[in-house]
């Protein structure tokens, strides 16, 4: 990376901080190791240990670097129930480095106290607004000047569901689909010319017409190794198709907002009933369930994931349980978890309830490769 480079992206940092400490919050600076963390199924993590001196009688202690602060930063939530953000180094195990991933990566994590994930979409316009202003005043020639700054990055954001997607780009409805069960996604994928006994991280085998030199009555021959991947529940499903079908097909020419997950796919956010829109006098649908939650994209590209946070101490010792026991069975890296986290949810000692919040977490290597135009992250990486 040259020093005008550098230059751009310190300044882009710089600005960030700026437009939140402008609006009072707090900037926290936590661990990077913890000796424990949040069990999330959809992705792994780098182990570590803490090796006392010669001598010592202390033990060695295992820690893990972590993926995200958001472990330490609702603790701190539970403590000053104030406006807070962090600009931090995270880390990704076994994921793809060069074009999108690198393990270490800059994250951006910012909280808004009585707010939901909507006030934290507005919000995050009014952080893209900002920065664009400042970059096209820049005065190198890397960041594009005020008129030639892409529509690809400039509010308002095309706001769409996920329910809206999948019909628009998958051809189908989601939520009734779901509900009909995991024979009914599966059913959509082979439309749609994907195998679902591959998983979404997977290229997909195409069909016979995709691939002429399968007969329609032939399947590939499959190894024991890959029919043990066989995809046969919802949310894989959901996955793949979301992944090799709806993601390619988001429109590129200005930021797009897919709010409103489906319920199936269990994370951390708040849920809310959805409702689905009927054509003609068919009968109305049962009103699925989803979560308060979006992800953006810029030029197709993931950036950042938001949640109305679940501040239900039941839920979230629910939701700890349900990934722990598929992390211990899955996990390449096993981790530590905290079965008493969701106690920092509980009312404290003045009878308070954890506060209502949103959360954002965006990959702001990411946000300075689409401000600076560069296509891959190693552009902006000092040591990529």
């Amino acid at each position: 990376m040259d020093t005008e480079l550098l230059r751009e992206r310190a300044f882009i940092i710089q600005k960030v901080r700026a437009f939140f400490d402008q609006r009072f919050y707090l900037e926290t600076d936590t661990p990077l190791m913890a000796p424990d963390l949040i069990p999330e199924t959809c992705l792994e993590v780098f182990e570590t240990s803490w090796i006392p001196p010669r001598g010592s009688r202390q033990r060695e202690e295992k820690y893990w670097l972590v993926p995200s602060p958001e472990i330490w930063m609702k603790q701190l939530i539970a403590r000053h129930r104030v406006n807070m953000y962090q600009i931090c180094k995270c880390f990704r195990n076994t994921e793809s480095q060069g074009h999108l991933h690198n393990p270490e990566f800059t994250m951006l994590e910012y909280y808004t106290m009585d707010a939901d994930y909507l006030d934290s979409l507005t919000l995050t316009e009014n952080l893209f607004t900002c920065l664009l202003a400042h970059a096209a005043i820049l005065p190198t020639a890397i960041v594009p000047t005020a008129a030639t700054v892409p529509t690809a990055l400039q509010p308002p954001f095309l706001r769409i569901t996920m329910e809206e997607a999948f019909q628009r780009w998958a051809g189908f409805s989601l939520a009734e689909t779901a509900a009909a069960g995991p024979a009914a996604m599966e059913a959509e994928a082979r439309r749609l010319g994907l195998d679902p006994r591959l998983s979404s991280k997977e290229e997909p085998w195409l069909s016979s017409k995709e691939e002429p030199w399968l007969s329609s009555k032939e399947e590939p021959w499959l190894s024991s190794k890959e029919e043990s991947r066989l995809s046969s529940d919802t949310a894989t499903l959901y996955d793949l198709i979301f992944i090799h079908v709806v993601e390619p097909s988001l429109p590129k020419d200005k930021p797009v907002a897919i709010i409103d997950y489906p319920a199936f796919v269990p994370c951390l956010a708040r849920k809310k009933t959805m409702v689905l829109q009927t054509q003609g006098n068919a009968p109305a649908a049962q009103n699925p369930e989803c979560f308060e939650r979006w992800e953006l994209y810029v030029n197709g590209i993931e950036l950042a994931n938001c949640y109305s946070e679940e501040t239900n101490p039941e839920e979230i010792r629910r939701y700890f349980e349900a990934e722990a026991a598929e992390k211990k069975q899955n996990a390449l890296v096993q981790h530590r978890i905290n079965q008493d986290y969701w106690k920092f949810f509980l009312p404290d000692f003045a009878g308070r309830a954890f506060p209502r919040c949103s959360g954002v977490a965006m990959g702001l290597d990411r946000l300075i490769m689409a401000i600076t135009g560069k296509k891959a992250i190693t552009g902006v990486l000092p040591f990529a």
